[in-house]
């Protein structure tokens, strides 16, 4: 019987997961899904790893199905097609860690405790990421669960890039910039020094553009600076949030119009952004296929403050030698890549028109001062070798 880790990333409408072997050279994928859906139209979808389908199913009338059950249905097909495996851990992908855990690392009930306390900072992502641990728990009782943090890669961030412009009481507290999507830019800058050594030992901006979207400054592999920063509010319009925001905007909204603390958390992390602006989706394959102009205004609104930002990034690299894009929307969207390229082509970045309608690996033109690659993100892969990594620690101690 083959030992495995399964490795869970629960999101705000969706859960990931993977099924990875231990081999003497590291986890190998076996399987992975994705359950979609949730809260609306839940679909499940299962391949092994040359692509065919184990498992497809489709909940009508499922709006009302949360994570838990969900998961239940995810358990219960592991349970009747997984025995070939012995299961010995779980890694899971929790995005907060606060100023405590930047490492992976296992899960007993004072870290749990820990990471409930979080969850105000992350609304839309941690309370999945516990309920999956919690179920898992339910489920298998005894096993290895591991976290591994969205929050570590930028950790070391140098303390200007990490510091807000608050009394310094708060600081002491625990209030600063934490950045996110750290197990995509992990996994990126990994890639890299795989794909592009040379590139890998330079300033990079990583674009991870998805329905939640952020950007990271990397020089040499590490985090010197990214958009997204206490919580995962911040920075880049998402698909239902805001990115960055005039504070003022929500005095205003709790003095003069009334909203409560919740009514502005809602209108904030799940009526903005994409959905907000356009009035039609969250989905940038929606809003392209839109003739409504609203649409237009939403996409030229995303790549404006793309490009604003990635411009800033600039500024804490003092330079740039290559852009990756990755995620939904970083690796399979033509039109945003040629659109936030060509608002930055006073800084070097030329694109190769075929290469990028074609989602090539390297998208820049021969001439482009700034090379441009589209790079694939892998967070359940992350999570897999950091659960690895525990589960080979925890045996040499035993």
């Amino acid at each position: 019987m083959s030992k495995a880790i399964i490795c869970i990333n629960s999101g705000s409408s969706s859960i990931k997961f993977g099924l990875f072997t231990l081999a003497e050279d590291g986890p190998r994928h076996a399987a992975g899904g994705k359950l979609e859906g949730i809260g609306t139209d839940p679909r499940l979808l299962i391949r092994d790893d040359e692509g065919n389908v184990l498992e497809q199913r489709h909940w009508e009338n499922g709006a009302h199905l949360g994570h838990e059950e969900l998961l239940r249905a995810i358990f219960a097909w592991s349970d009747n097609h997984l025995d070939e495996y012995d299961i010995v851990a779980a890694g899971h992908r929790v995005v907060h860690g606060g100023r405590e855990f930047w490492q992976p690392l296992p899960i007993d009930a004072h870290v749990l405790a820990e990471l409930e306390s979080f969850c105000s900072l992350a609304p839309l992502h941690q309370p999945h990421n516990l309920a999956a641990i919690r179920e898992i728990a339910r489920h298998s009782p005894g096993m290895l669960q591991v976290a591994c943090f969205d929050t570590a890669f930028h950790h070391a961030m140098p303390a200007v890039a990490s510091a807000m412009a608050l009394p310094r009481e708060l600081s002491q507290r625990g209030f600063r910039r934490y950045g996110f999507h750290g197990l995509s830019y992990e996994y990126i800058a990994r890639q890299l020094r795989h794909l592009d050594p040379e590139l890998a030992q330079g300033k990079v901006i990583a674009a991870h553009l998805g329905n939640g979207a952020s950007m990271c400054a990397m020089d040499g592999g590490r985090s010197v600076d990214t958009t997204m920063g206490f919580t995962a509010l911040d920075g880049l319009m998402m698909g239902t949030r805001t990115g960055s925001l005039d504070p003022g905007v929500v005095i205003h909204l709790q003095l003069q119009e009334g909203l409560t603390a919740q009514q502005v958390e809602t209108l904030l992390y799940k009526q903005s952004g994409l959905l907000g602006v356009s009035g039609i989706s969250s989905d940038m394959r929606a809003l392209h296929d839109s003739a409504d102009p609203r649409a237009r205004e939403a996409i030229d609104l995303f790549v404006w403050r793309a490009a604003r930002h990635a411009a800033a990034l600039m500024s804490a690299l003092q330079g740039l030698d290559g852009m990756v894009f990755t995620a939904g929307i970083g690796e399979n969207d033509p039109l945003i890549r040629k659109a936030i390229c060509e608002r930055l082509g006073w800084a070097g970045l030329l694109l190769d028109e075929e290469a990028n309608q074609a989602n090539a690996p390297v998208i820049s033109a021969p001439h482009s001062r700034v090379k441009l690659r589209v790079i694939a993100t892998d967070e359940e892969r992350m999570i897999a070798l950091h659960t690895h990594s525990v589960y080979q620690a925890q045996r040499s101690v035993a």
